[in-house]
């Protein structure tokens, strides 16, 4: 990089050293760069304080139910409206009092100076903060008057006794409402509060109430924050389970549909089979059939294998992982005898009336009657062991519907009470397969103890 040529130098004038320019700033002492550092440092750290103090002081809990709205005794309830009561009435008129006679305050200001220390309390069963904004500057103000007067020399402050009770009386509705953030806060504002008032009038008191406040008021709200904390969780807790009781309600109802699915598969299946062979066999066993009559059968047979391709690929779908296909018939009606026997065997009293002559059952509708009356048995060896039972299976007079009736008297010993929607089939069953069939249920305990199960199936294609 070139540089420019020296000016030229006037006729006689001698060429000296190059001037040099000045520096645009001062120099800096040592170390003077560490110092500002550490001030700046330690100004945005005072003043983020300040600011997460005055946010938590300024931003009370949203206003809701008064404090234990929510419990269920109607005198529970009543508590805090009871203890802010008895709270003014005695505070106020022992601190206009206390205040005229001993601390020589004026009449008319004592009386304000009380009415705002202890009628706030009323607003705190339901805006302790905004209560605590009221009583904390009237408690402050009052403390100004009485360091003014003669009289406070060797009596309480800055902090009269009825003071010191009204303000933990509010710490408890503060605790009881309020984050944590705002109860160390309000905690660290009342400490230094009375540290500033005894640094600059201390001789007129010469006692430790403001550290007695600030003890006892950090207790009262560490207290109650924790009983405010832990009641928080265990309402998230009950919301949990519910939601997490909802969430296995509808995973077992999914479950027993993709169950229910799977069996009709059997019964669906057998008469697109029937379809298929009469479709095939139709040009055999009629003779001069005529060709489109045979290419109609072709197509209906087609239409038939493509329908149970399809049907087994959605049950893939439903089926569970390593889950494999029943190979046994499903059960109908019939088999109702031989699941009695079973469960008499095991030990449970049932008594069997089943109609002679049922007539033409569709499957779906035998089906479901079996597992009806299987899973009422079950539940009855499960929730009522030793009851007797009666199991029924008839037809209704206008020879419509299908009646099955589970009923059994009251448990030999206490057991747990019947799932209605637990993780079992039980009644969750019930009530898909009568709705699948376009049927009715009816269940529900009796007058003894005992439990009924009545569902009513249609013997004649019906729409769900």
């Amino acid at each position: 990089m070139s540089s420019l040529p020296p000016p030229p130098v006037p006729p006689g004038e001698r060429p000296g050293p190059p001037r040099e320019e000045p520096f645009p700033f001062p120099p800096r002492p040592w170390g003077s760069p560490a110092r500002e550092t550490a001030a700046h440092r330690a100004r945005r750290l005072v003043g983020e304080a300040a600011r997460a103090l005055s946010t938590a002081l300024s931003t009370p809990t949203e206003p809701g139910a008064a404090l234990l709205g929510q419990a269920a005794s109607r005198w529970v309830r009543l508590v805090p409206h009871v203890v802010a009561l008895a709270l003014v009435a005695s505070l106020l008129p022992v601190t206009v009092v206390v205040l005229v006679g001993d601390y020589g305050v004026n009449g008319g200001i004592a009386g304000l100076l009380a009415t705002a220390q202890t009628a706030p309390l009323f607003m705190a069963v339901s805006r302790p903060l905004q209560a605590w904004w009221v009583v904390f500057a009237a408690d402050v103000l009052g403390a100004v008057v009485m360091m003014s007067g003669a009289a406070a020399e060797g009596r309480p402050w800055p902090w009269t006794p009825m003071v010191v009770v009204g303000y933990l009386g509010l710490m408890l509705g503060v605790g009881l409402r309020e984050q944590r953030r705002t109860l160390v806060s309000v905690w660290l504002v009342t400490g230094a509060a009375g540290f500033v008032l005894e640094l600059f009038g201390g001789q007129a008191g010469g006692n430790a109430v403001h550290l007695l406040l600030f003890v006892l008021s950090g207790v009262v709200l560490l207290i109650t924050g924790m009983l405010r904390e832990r009641g928080d969780a265990q309402r998230r807790l009950v919301e949990q389970e519910t939601i997490s009781e909802a969430e296995r309600s509808r995973r077992t109802l999914l479950e027993e549909r993709a169950r229910i699915a799977r069996e009709l598969h059997d019964v669906v299946a057998h008469h697109m089979s029937v379809i298929t062979v009469q479709a095939d066999s139709a040009p055999y066993r009629i003779d001069g059939l005529p060709e489109a009559a045979r290419e109609e059968f072709a197509s209906m047979a087609a239409s038939a294998r493509e329908s149970l391709t399809e049907m087994r690929r959605m049950l893939s779908v439903l089926r569970s992982e390593n889950a494999e296909g029943e190979r046994a018939p499903q059960p109908g009606v019939d088999r109702v005898p031989q699941l009695v026997e079973a469960t008499i065997r095991a030990g449970l009293p049932v008594e069997l009336s089943l109609a002679a002559d049922l007539g033409t059952v569709p499957q779906a509708v035998d089906l479901s009657a079996y597992r009806i009356v299987q899973e009422g048995l079950a539940n009855v060896v499960r929730h009522a062991p030793g009851a007797r039972t009666r199991v029924s299976v008839s037809r209704s007079p206008n020879l419509e519907w299908l009646i099955v009736l589970v009923v059994n008297g009251p448990p030999a010993k206490p057991t747990a009470p019947l799932e209605t929607s637990g993780t079992g089939h039980g009644l969750v069953g019930m009530r898909e397969r009568v709705r699948l069939t376009g049927g009715m249920l009816d269940t529900g305990p009796l007058p003894d103890g005992g439990f009924r199960v009545a569902a009513r199936l249609p013997l004649f294609a019906r729409l769900p």
